[in-house]
């Protein structure tokens, strides 16, 4: 069966030299339908996360997205009563407007969280309520204070506002060491988040990934040599496609709002309801943000070094199937290797979860759309494994990850959102 395709385009000046200004532009295919008011408010957010110092920088953005789907999802299911709520259902009318209902739960939880921002969002709830009939515009706004007031009380004391504790292992062989390259900070970032309150798993590691392989196995070696080969700022075995997938996909800002942008651009072609997208973008968030923390936190219990540390320091590994290269440089070396350990890898996990979401919601993997890169070209994926798989060889692509790294994070970002669909949001009656 033909599907149509869903294209997306990224506006990026320049981006593969500096973490500046993004626009994700979501073309709809013809036989898709327009914005509604979920799309909507998931684009104020990532609008306002472009606004210079506006986030805290000890929270990742995915916390808001996730906040504010939750809020507009109880406010809508409120309503629709399709699902089973994330938190509690809120009474109100049948007659209430879904489209006010969850305007008013998404204002409320973006002023909440971005106070100096609340005149543009007043703006943009004008804009939604628009030719909403007064009474039900009312009644809906009225479920939708109470369900952003219920969420964001959830997760006032959730434990992003926690500090970072250093994290400074022995210079052992196989311990992550700092690495002061490229634009990052040097020291181990997000070391709080192994201890923030998950969305929906019962604990952080709940789906933590096995041990990584031992320095001296025969599996440690492979992928160490594979990265080596592939990975280096030299090499002469990567292909030129798979040098701009690796710099396609290097700066997390720009490869998580592409994600977003094939979710918002599919959900578009697919002429979803306004019942569906909200349930849809709440269990995608929601995925994201645990499949993340599960990684995050299998780094900071394993601490493995980078691939840049295992291959300078090969000659002590006590593995004869390694050799040191101490001027080994990594492809994406000037961009910075991530600051923080190796295993497992976070954009695998949470590719992941994106396409594992996405497959689950549709009931299918194989559906095709394109992402446009702007001037470094058109590319064409048959399905959402296909874009995880591409975002998992980026990072070996890039020499910041070992192929097991991504291996592992792939397979606990499918693990979280499995779990996320089949326990949240789910149906009272069938479909959806």
């Amino acid at each position: 069966m033909k599907h149509s395709a869903v294209k997306l385009t990224l506006i990026l000046p320049m981006m593969l030299i500096s973490i500046g200004f993004i626009e994700i532009n979501a073309k709809q295919p013809a036989a898709g339908g327009a914005e509604d008011v979920i799309l909507q408010w998931d684009r104020v957010l990532g609008q306002t996360l472009q606004v210079p110092n506006i986030h805290p920088g000890n929270i990742l953005p995915v916390r808001s997205f996730a906040i504010m789907h939750l809020a507009m999802f109880d406010a809508v299911n409120s309503i629709a009563g399709s699902y089973t709520p994330y938190l509690t259902d809120v009474p109100g009318s049948k007659n209430a407007s879904l489209e006010a209902a969850a305007a008013q739960a998404a204002h409320d939880v973006l002023t909440a969280l971005y106070p100096d921002q609340q005149a543009a969002f007043d703006a943009e709830l004008a804009q939604s309520l628009a030719g909403i009939p007064a009474n039900r515009a009312r009644q809906g706004t009225k479920v939708g204070r109470i369900a952003a007031q219920r969420i964001l009380a959830n997760r006032a004391n959730d434990g992003w506002s926690a500090p970072w504790t250093p994290y400074i292992l022995a210079p052992d062989p196989g311990n992550w060491q700092e690495l002061f390259v490229g634009p990052y900070p040097g020291f181990a970032v997000f070391t709080h988040f192994p201890g923030v309150t998950p969305f929906a798993m019962t604990s952080a590691t709940q789906f933590l990934p096995a041990q990584p392989p031992a320095l001296s196995s025969t599996d440690y070696a492979a992928s160490l040599n594979e990265v080596k080969e592939l990975g280096s700022a030299g090499s002469a075995s990567r292909t030129a496609d798979q040098t701009l997938t690796a710099f396609l996909w290097a700066i997390p800002p720009v490869s998580d709002a592409l994600m977003f942008g094939v979710a918002r651009s599919t959900a578009i072609g697919r002429n979803n309801s306004t019942v569906q997208n909200a349930r849809l973008f709440a269990l995608v968030y929601m995925s994201f943000h645990d499949a993340l923390q599960t990684t995050f936190t299998s780094q900071y219990e394993y601490g493995l070094w980078r691939p840049v540390s295992a291959i300078r320091r090969a000659g002590e590994d006590h593995n004869p199937d390694t050799i040191p290269d101490a001027a080994w440089e990594s492809l994406l070396g000037p961009f910075g290797t991530p600051p923080h350990p190796s295993y497992a890898s976070n954009a695998s996990s949470a590719s992941s979860s994106l396409a594992t979401t996405l497959a689950l919601f549709y009931g299918r993997d194989d559906v095709q759309f394109q992402i446009d890169h702007g001037p470094n070209g058109l590319r064409n994926y048959a399905g959402f494994s296909a874009l995880t798989n591409e975002i998992a060889r980026s990072r070996v692509y890039g020499g910041v990850h070992f192929p097991f790294d991504t291996a592992a994070g792939q397979s606990a970002g499918r693990s979280v959102a499995n779990y996320v669909f089949l326990n949240y949001l789910t149906p009272r009656s069938r479909g959806k």
